[in-house]
């Protein structure tokens, strides 16, 4: 008999956490510390001025790179979703089933355990403030996966297809624990401000916030006092507001320290800073002119690096990662060489933090713990992988990255001496063919590893008590044809593709299907509509200036795919509802 998703939950829960494991010296009766996890998206390696960017403005960033252990050669994956369900896990992304960053694929499977889980397991108070990018649905929001406060915007980032409808970054509304609610000012600014009213609620207990920010996110959007400094010094305008927004989070960065120095936290507080990719548009590579001035515009910094976000090499994967921790000795402005990822954050704050270790879990990440306290001559050789996979399934070598401290081998044939060439400009597999070998075999062996997550699903849930009605968006079609933006639904494509989901329970559903989000009022630009689920399928009639149209199903139990139409006899031009509310009626 199949189990549904919500009781295979209920078990996992009961089985998450099994035997306490410390690697440090301290003794149990000290406090735990507490976890500040900061993580911009888009911002590239270079785009700090502590890490040789002249023209950006981080202050406060520079600040805590001065007082941190840095890892220097940090990776993560090349874009958004991806990273995340990794640093999550503990696990490559891939084997969570999350490898690309919309298609249905950005849904990380509901039997992972996540960092959240163990932190809550372990008697800590959690929560999110920024862009989660994992699922907007049961049983993938992060109230679902060990957040117990949530402030978050939908989808990829503010202004995609799951946010809420009409944002601009300033004065949105954002789904607070699940509900949509409006806030005030800029959105790196709330985020910032609500965590900050979450650690103050009640500090006697240690507590991980988890702030991943939107910015700086396209579009580029922030107030012009930001950006007005940056484009009177010749920065091209994207560029200038891409910069503005990351001066913006700086300033928060600020705020956040200050208030722990002012509450007495900062001391036993492990705050970590890192970034999602590389560069997403700090970087042009173009010999540009300002709009005011006759000198050639700043072309901005990748520290050296080949590619940018989306990229198999360096620039598109390599990222700051900084550390400070002043009383558990982890900091002193300390550079650390040795090849570290975002796959090692989880073991690493288990052992910092003396956390129950999650049952029969199996990191791909090791404990970053003897780098930290200086014990690098016990520390292995390792081989770590990045790959760039944006299709239903992926596909062998595309876009791939085999990483050791010294060696790069970028999409099978290309081989690079990191020591001798970090720019990644000439290609040396003919002079080396035993390190080629070498790094080949070791990535057979890992696709193998990952293989058996293809052929799975994150499947959204609808009839389940934890969310009914479900709100469903094309943000997660399993298509080549994903509007993954407000402005692509605005535009109307004769776009469709269906949905993997889960019915929790047999019965009787209601599906409303929309063109365009309540708030919108659209009319549907179609008179038929139809829904397919499994083998269940009906039709209807749309009125004329219609916004909506209702159809009911009865269901059985189990998972299936879910397909909508709407179309126009008169012409035949059709497209899926890009806005189900799935509900169930008894």
């Amino acid at each position: 008999m199949q189990m549904n998703i919500s009781n295979q939950l209920n078990t996992l829960a009961a089985l998450l956490l099994m035997f306490p494991i410390s690697l440090l010296s301290q003794p149990a009766s000290e406090a735990r510390p507490n976890v500040i996890l900061v993580m911009t998206d888009d911002q590239g390696y270079g785009d700090i001025g502590a890490l040789g960017n002249t023209m950006i403005r981080t202050p406060n960033l520079d600040r805590l790179h001065s007082q941190s252990a840095r890892f220097t050669n940090f990776h993560v994956d090349p874009t958004c979703s991806p990273t995340r369900s990794a640093l999550m896990t503990g696990r490559y992304s891939t084997r969570t089933g999350t490898w690309h960053t919309i298609m249905g694929r950005s849904l990380m499977y509901h039997d992972e355990v996540t960092i959240a889980q163990v932190f809550a397991q372990s008697g800590y108070r959690t929560g999110i403030f920024g862009k989660w990018h994992l699922g907007d649905n049961y049983p993938m929001r992060p109230q679902d996966r060990g957040f117990q406060e949530v402030l978050v915007n939908g989808g990829g980032g503010i202004t995609q297809t799951p946010d809420f409808w009409g944002n601009t970054y300033f004065d949105d509304t954002l789904y607070h624990n699940g509900k949509p609610e409006k806030y005030s000012g800029y959105c790196t600014d709330v985020f910032f401000e609500t965590a900050l009213k979450f650690i103050e609620k009640d500090r006697s207990k240690p507590f991980f916030v988890y702030l991943p920010t939107n910015a700086a996110h396209g579009p580029f959007n922030v107030a012009d006092r930001y950006s007005r400094p940056y484009r009177e010094k010749g920065v091209p305008s994207t560029m200038a507001n891409f910069y503005g927004m990351i001066e913006n989070i700086d300033e928060n960065m600020g705020r956040l320290t200050s208030r722990l120095r002012e509450w007495n936290l900062e001391a036993n507080t492990i705050l970590i800073f890192m970034t999602d990719n590389g560069t997403a548009a700090g970087a042009t590579g173009a010999n540009r002119r300002s709009a005011n001035s006759n000198v050639a515009s700043w072309e901005g910094f990748n520290a050296g690096m080949r590619g940018q976000k989306g990229s198999e090499y360096d620039g598109g994967h390599r990222v700051p990662f900084f550390i400070r921790w002043p009383s558990g000795g982890i900091g002193g402005g300390r550079d650390i060489s040795n090849i570290a990822a975002h796959i090692d954050l989880f073991p690493t704050l288990i052992d910092l933090c003396r956390l129950d270790k999650p049952y029969a879990v199996r990191f791909d990440g090791r404990s970053l713990v003897p780098l930290l306290r200086g014990q690098s001559g016990e520390w292995p050789d390792r081989t770590l992988f990045a790959h760039v996979q944006r299709q239903e399934i992926p596909p062998k070598w595309t876009r791939s990255a085999i990483m050791t401290d010294r060696w790069r081998l970028n999409n099978r044939v290309e081989l690079y001496d990191m020591d001798s060439d970090p720019a990644q400009a000439k290609n040396v597999a003919e002079d080396h063919p035993e390190i080629l070998n070498r790094l080949h075999a070791a990535y057979e062996k890992w696709w193998e590893s990952l293989t058996p997550s293809f052929s799975r699903f994150g499947y959204i849930v609808i009839g389940s008590e934890h969310e009914n009605p479900a709100h469903i968006t094309c943000h997660d079609w399993h298509s080549d044809q994903v509007p993954w933006s407000q402005n692509a639904i605005k535009n109307a494509p004769l776009a469709n593709g269906y949905w993997m989901i889960q019915v929790d329970h047999a019965g009787a559903y209601e599906f409303t299907l929309r063109q365009q989000p309540s708030v919108a009022e659209f009319p549907i630009q179609a008179n038929q509509a139809r829904i397919q689920i499994g083998d269940e399928e009906t039709t209807g009639t749309i009125s004329t200036g219609a916004d909506l149209v209702t159809l009911t199903l009865n269901l059985k139990a189990g998972s299936t795919k879910m397909q909508t139409w709407l179309t126009d006899t008169a012409t035949g031009k059709s497209r899926g509802a890009f806005f189900v509310d799935a509900r169930r009626l008894d």
